[in-house]
């Protein structure tokens, strides 16, 4: 007697969950929604799948995308429909303008009930068409696989970023005898720099008096990071790092000039603009980095052009590059530094480097301690403590400037902070670093408005026992708006002063170790047992709000501003 044989069936659930699991997937951040149950029953069957349950989807979604950073694979993301997918949106933002590869599921309403305007529908396509680089809707749990696939490979090839798939509630309980193919794991798709790029390349850099270097972008690596800084040793060219982008090289090296971003160096500002060869390498080199679009012309730049960047739409979208290069930045350095350089330097590029260097290192020296709290103090003693592998996160605000000026990044990813200036960010990066390296040290920094905007993940981190220190600097005001306020309107102040809770009280009802330090000489006590805590931890500075930032006084502002 034949026995018959057994059909699997899969619910598109299942089948998704497998195909995550072919992706290697071992991490999601979400927040539970009715319209996704079934994938939520589905990871029971799939312990190789951590979970992150998350307390807002704006906080998930951040997760994810600091986890693609320090990874390179998609960050994923859970979320359930309308106020869940607008919730996530700013981390999908987040996503795009960092570059950074990541997926986000979202819980759809059934089939049936589409373009009814039903209890929390949206059309994906249209709500996040500008923001992802690919959004689509599964509506059959047959291509579950095709879509997976063609997601994974979208978020990481070419310039990274966010990809959506909408999940219909009923597909996802659906059953299909289709089984997922055994699929390899997605890879990135590179192009690679021709032989004429490189030696294009190289023959403007053999050339130029006073070359620059800017990196940034997605895709980098710690390899790429050594060939970049072999690259501009052998070759006397200095190097700086586009806006949040300051551990794509070693900040100690001495070929560094420092970071381009808000507030950049006016040193380093006039060398950018003066540069007869300008690499621009992996960068967008936006409105950040370019103090506005200041400091190159558009379209037609003064300097000669070289613009390294894995999409070939981005290239000549702003500037017109005199070489211009679609591949990925670190093959394109990878290759460079392959190449031999000239046999003898130059003495005046030798100068040029150095000079550069020396610009950093003068902007980059802490200024002398003001107030019986001083920031400066504060950062003297962390830059002699924290290890060359602690991962430092941050949002947006004032506060920030110590982190960038100040601060060396030693090794890459060791800076985790939003290129879109996404306030809240901080926070929710500490704790995807602690749970992608519960070895290393993490230390959130943020402003006392930038931690109110996601503060409630302390839960999550109290849930996961995550190993992070974060640090919050209260001066009572949303201190950014208020410097550019002092600055168009001295002394007319609106909508910016903050009524804070106790920070220290708050980090203790979520169950972790909290500390409020009101004077310098508190610190290096508050740090030790923060460190010694074995869980999140929370020290509040209160700092003085006259201070605005680490250079200048409300008064200095009101005095400087036209108006008076």
């Amino acid at each position: 007697m034949n026995k018959m044989l057994q059909t699997r069936l899969l619910t598109g659930a299942q089948c998704l969950v497998d195909c995550l699991l072919q992706q290697e997937v071992d991490q999601c951040f979400l927040v539970p929604g009715e319209s996704y149950l079934a994938v939520l029953d589905a990871l029971t069957d799939a312990p190789q799948i951590d979970i992150t349950v998350c307390r807002q989807e704006g906080g998930a979604a951040m997760m994810a995308e600091a986890f693609g950073k320090l990874t390179g694979r998609p960050g994923i993301c859970m979320v359930t429909r309308g106020p869940g997918a607008t919730n996530a949106s700013a981390g999908l933002h987040i996503a795009r303008q960092d570059a950074t590869p990541m997926i986000l599921l979202v819980g759809q309403v059934a089939r049936d009930m589409r373009e009814r305007e039903a209890f929390q529908e949206i059309d994906y396509r249209r709500m996040f068409g500008q923001v992802a680089k690919w959004v689509a809707e599964v509506d059959s749990p047959h291509r579950i696989a095709e879509m997976v696939s063609r997601a994974f490979h979208v978020a990481m090839s070419g310039r990274p970023g966010p990809v959506v798939l909408a999940l219909p509630e009923d597909m996802l309980v659906e059953t299909t005898d289709v089984i997922p193919p055994k699929l390899a794991v997605a890879r990135p798709a590179k192009a690679a720099p021709t032989d004429t790029d490189v030696q294009n390349t190289l023959n403007a850099l053999v050339t130029a008096s006073n070359p620059m270097i800017i990196v940034g972008g997605g895709a980098w690596s710690e390899s790429a990071r050594q060939n970049l800084q072999n690259f501009a040793a052998k070759w006397d060219v200095p190097v700086a790092a586009s806006f949040r982008c300051q551990d794509f090289f070693d900040n100690t090296h001495s070929c560094y000039a420092g970071d381009a971003g808000i507030g950049i160096n006016p040193g380093l500002a006039a060398r950018i603009s003066a540069a007869d060869v300008l690499v621009l390498l992996g960068t967008r080199f936006s409105e950040m980095e370019s103090g506005g679009y200041r400091l190159v012309n558009i379209p037609k730049p003064a300097q000669k052009l070289i613009h390294v960047y894995p999409d070939p739409e981005e290239i000549g979208r702003v500037y017109a590059p005199d070489i211009g290069i679609a591949a990925p930045a670190a093959e394109t350095i990878a290759v460079l530094n392959n190449q031999a350089p000239p046999v003898e330097g130059s003495p005046e590029r030798r100068a040029h480097v150095a000079h550069c260097n020396a610009d950093y290192r003068a902007w980059s020296t802490l200024p002398v301690g003001r107030g019986k709290l001083a920031m400066a103090d504060v950062m003297r003693h962390l830059k002699n403590v924290l290890p060359d592998d602690a991962i430092v996160t941050n949002g947006a605000g004032n506060y920030t400037v110590w982190l960038h000026r100040y601060l060396k990044y030693r090794q890459y990813r060791t800076q985790l902070a939003p290129i879109s200036g996404s306030m809240g960010y901080g926070l929710p990066a500490a704790v995807a670093a602690a749970r992608a390296h519960p070895g290393r040290q993490v230390v959130c920094f943020a402003g006392d408005g930038c931690f109110l905007m996601h503060g409630q993940e302390l839960a999550t981190a109290v849930k996961y026992r995550a190993n992070l220190k974060v640090i919050v600097v209260n001066n009572g005001m949303y201190g950014t708006i208020r410097m550019h306020q002092e600055r168009s309107y001295p002394g007319r102040v609106s909508a910016t002063d903050l009524v804070n809770p106790d920070f220290a009280m708050l980090a203790k009802s979520y169950g972790c170790h909290g500390e409020t330090v009101t004077r310098t000489e508190q610190f290096a006590a508050a740090w030790e047992r923060a460190c010694d805590y074995p869980g999140p931890s929370l020290i509040e500075l209160q700092v003085d709000p006259e201070l605005i930032t680490p250079t200048q006084t409300i008064e200095d502002l009101r005095r400087a501003s036209p108006g008076q």
